[in-house]
């Protein structure tokens, strides 16, 4: 049985404030940071529902969302004879919920109101910060074959990962007994669940949650009811193992949490490698995002090697090598750019502005000569000048100024800096 595209909504929780991905959130929101060159974290979910055939979504946010109103504005526009959508639900004071969210579910319960205006009988509940391609559908015919109330997207995990996330143990027709947030080490050998031959032989015998959720309708309403609970993971999962039917779904292709920035940086470069992951280059799980209309990428005396090249971009550096270049980038002459990620810029200079700002000895919107630039995130609308030396790694302790920041050793520069001639960061 086949769940009805009509009876689905999805339900896409932009996050808190995103301090772990700062200075990236310092004037975005989590969903609407850039990824891949010409991506941004909200169209990958969004892309996972369309190639799902589920069209009517709603994206919940409350931090900095201008861009993410405008980005989905400009790129989410359906037939007006359809019944498709994708609305952003801002968190608003009314005089019965005079706070902010205060956590996931206190999120969905604010916005219930809006979700009831629909017709539906499932709610897919979806984290906006995660990187992987699944199909839907499958996970919703298993919830309506084995006519659970709820069912969780789980990923098996090893022993090492186990204690960064919520562990589910299942029983043999994959229903949820027990459920244990972030647990020691210590107590693993009583958490195993049964995971197929393959996950067995690559030792990840432990089921985490992915944060994916289907709830029926009728038990949304009734749980959202309760005005303490105020998180999915930490406390409704929990509460309603042993009470209600709880169906584990078990996915196995790629998938990772961008919390932070070193999990952002590595999802990134890792889309340079020979056979990624996460797939960009397949035609059934397509990745949607603006239209721009731009022209091809121009390129002088550039090496290229792995490395993803984004629309419209100029380049006469002499080197890029393992690194993903944003759109409408701009970079000069001996430039060598690896391990990176260049976000590229919202706008072109044209010719008149660029001189006006050579004469007044003001650099250039992009990246400069002769630069070096190694295990760096430079935000859009740089204005790097020549012969900066930038090289992020181990031995950089973590560090923020007005320019930059160190986390993880890796050198991000903020949205719009101003990196003088001969800067060096080392």
């Amino acid at each position: 049985m086949k769940a009805k595209k009509k009876n689905v909504i999805a339900i896409i929780l932009g996050g808190g404030q995103g301090s772990r991905l700062y200075p990236l959130t310092e004037t975005r929101s989590k969903p609407a940071v850039p990824i891949g060159g010409k991506y941004r974290l909200v169209d990958i979910p969004i892309s996972n529902c369309m190639n799902s055939d589920i069209y009517r979504m709603f994206v919940l946010t409350q931090f900095n969302s201008a861009s993410l109103n405008a980005h989905i504005k400009n790129t989410y526009n359906f037939s007006v004879f359809s019944h498709a959508f994708v609305d952003i639900l801002a968190a608003e004071q009314t005089p019965d919920n005079p706070t902010w969210f205060q956590g996931t579910a206190d999120a969905v319960r604010q916005c219930m109101p809006h979700f009831l205006n629909h017709d539906f009988d499932y709610a897919l509940i979806l984290s906006g910060d995660q990187l992987y391609q699944m199909d839907f559908n499958e996970m919703l015919e298993a919830h309506i074959n084995n006519e659970a109330d709820i069912s969780i997207a789980t990923l098996p995990v090893n022993a090492k990962d186990a204690p960064e996330f919520g562990i589910l143990k299942t029983n043999s027709e994959s229903f949820i007994e027990s459920f244990i947030e972030k647990p020691a080490k210590e107590l693993l050998p009583e958490w195993e669940s049964d995971v197929s031959d393959q996950m067995k032989s690559e030792g990840k015998h432990y089921l985490a949650s992915m944060g994916i959720y289907i709830f029926n309708r009728k038990l949304l309403i009734d749980i959202m009811s309760n005005q303490e609970t105020k998180d999915f993971g930490k406390e409704i999962i929990p509460q309603a193992v042993g009470h209600k039917k709880i169906l584990s779904y078990q996915y196995e292709g790629y998938w990772t949490d961008i919390g932070n920035i070193d999990s952002f940086f590595e999802a990134n470069i890792g889309l340079t490698e020979d056979l990624p992951k996460f797939n960009l280059f397949d035609n059934e799980n397509k990745i949607y995002t603006r239209p721009r209309l731009l022209p091809p990428s121009k390129f002088q005396k550039t090496i290229v090697d792995k490395s993803l090249i984004s629309e419209g971009c100029i380049l006469n550096a002499k080197e890029i090598n393992r690194s993903v270049i944003g759109i409408r980038s701009r970079i000069g002459d001996g430039t060598i750019i690896q391990n990176s990620y260049v976000m590229g810029n919202d706008l072109y200079q044209n010719i008149d502005d660029m001189n006006e700002d050579i004469v007044n000895k003001r650099n250039l919107i992009g990246i400069g000569e002769r630069c070096f630039i190694n295990n760096a995130l430079v935000d859009k609308n740089c204005r790097i000048g020549n012969d900066v030396y930038i090289n992020g790694g181990a031995h950089l302790g973590d560090f923020s100024n007005e320019l930059y920041a160190i986390k993880d050793g890796i050198v991000v520069i903020k949205k719009g800096a101003v990196i003088p001639d001969n800067y060096i960061i080392k």
